[in-house]
């Protein structure tokens, strides 16, 4: 109980709630303001300008250093019936049919050798991977080989969560979700002059640490069934060699690793460079043999197959070197337009001092 003296105040010590008195609480730490002058700006300005552009042509011809060949073959025709394509084959049979597989080959050159590692890639434009509902529809648990069941699926993966196999029988689907269900599922294969086939490697295209990490097998696959747009193809059936089967298959860990953009590309195999292909894709004719099953016009995308090979700054992209151009340029412009009105309207440091009394502060 707090005694009260005669002059009212409390024995209890009031707590202040005033800050310590120091320079960092009460905020007078010394502070340094970069004063802007000619001096200062146009050096900095021309030297951005120097350093960048050397630096962007060198990006740039990097770049342009990057064999690459598109190969389009969204409407390739049937080879059983040449008047129609295997895109309107597809159309006509509905979105929901899957299953129907149309064989098409597309012929292309290639006008100079690709040096060694040269890389195919499958593109897909207008599809939207980065939709909300899209990336989450997965079981991140399921696909790491830990023990699932119904019950505890994620309800994200509906309505690729569970499948009726019979109107008394509906088992969990793996892997689950809609990802998984819209496995890219087309087979491709390349012909060298009409005689020799390259021999494609499906492994090592995924990232590591995915396939060590993030993607491991069940002790069982009991109960599970596939996925609807798989028609008869299970996840445990998905390649023949046992080190990329199951959910550690390296087609199944690139697909899904979903795209930021609409129009994207994924690594589908690596030349085997043997033989003929030891050091090079040499120039020449070319035929892409396809097993056409994906279809893509319902929603107006598009199909291709990209052939590239590789620099120390990675995949043909000429935007960083540009970008690099562009800005050294506009610095160096910036530069010569400050100078000029520098010269012709600056006046010397020591009477701006004076006008603005800077001396006095």
């Amino acid at each position: 109980m707090a005694i009260c003296t005669p002059g009212g105040q409390s024995d209890d010590k009031e707590t202040s709630k005033k800050p310590k008195d120091t320079k960092f609480k009460q905020q007078k730490l010394p502070a340094w303001q970069p004063i802007l002058t000619a001096g200062t700006v146009l050096p900095a300005f021309f030297a951005i300008g120097i350093a960048f552009i050397p630096l962007g042509i060198a990006l740039l011809v990097t770049s342009n250093g990057v064999m690459e060949k598109v190969i389009d073959y969204t409407f390739c025709y049937d080879k059983s019936d040449t008047s129609s394509t295997c895109a309107s084959k597809l159309e006509s049979l509905g979105t929901n049919v899957s299953g129907h597989v149309c064989y098409c080959e597309v012929t292309f050159t290639l006008d100079e050798d690709f040096p060694k590692d040269v890389y195919m890639y499958y593109g897909l434009s207008n599809y939207y991977q980065n939709h909300r509902r899209y990336v989450r529809s997965r079981d991140d648990n399921q696909i790491h080989g830990d023990t699932v069941s119904a019950s505890t699926l994620n309800s994200d993966c509906e309505p690729y969560r569970t499948k009726y196999i019979s109107s008394s029988d509906s088992r969990p689907i793996a892997p689950c979700g809609a990802i998984a269900n819209s496995l890219f599922n087309d087979s491709i294969a390349v012909e060298f002059s009409s005689s020799e086939n390259i021999s494609l490697i499906a492994t090592g295209i995924a990232w590591f640490s995915d396939k060590q990490d993030k993607f491991n097998n069940p002790p069982s696959w009991n109960g599970f069934t596939n996925p609807p747009n798989w028609n008869d193809k299970y996840v445990y059936n998905l390649s023949s060699e046992a080190n990329n089967n199951g959910y550690i298959n390296e087609d199944l860990i690139v697909w899904m690793r979903t795209a930021a953009l609409p129009n994207f590309r994924k690594l589908y195999r690596k030349i085997n460079h043997v033989g003929t292909f030891a050091e090079r894709l040499p120039k020449g004719n070319y035929k892409l043999m396809v097993d056409y099953a994906y279809p893509v016009t319902s929603f107006d995308g598009k199909k291709s197959i990209i052939l590239t090979n590789t620099s120390w700054l990675g995949g043909k992209n000429p935007f960083l070197g540009i970008a690099y151009i562009v800005t050294g340029c506009l610095c160096v412009l910036l530069g010569v337009v400050f100078l000029v009105i520098h010269i012709k309207y600056g006046k010397k440091f020591d009477e701006a001092e004076e006008v603005i009394g800077i001396k006095n502060f």
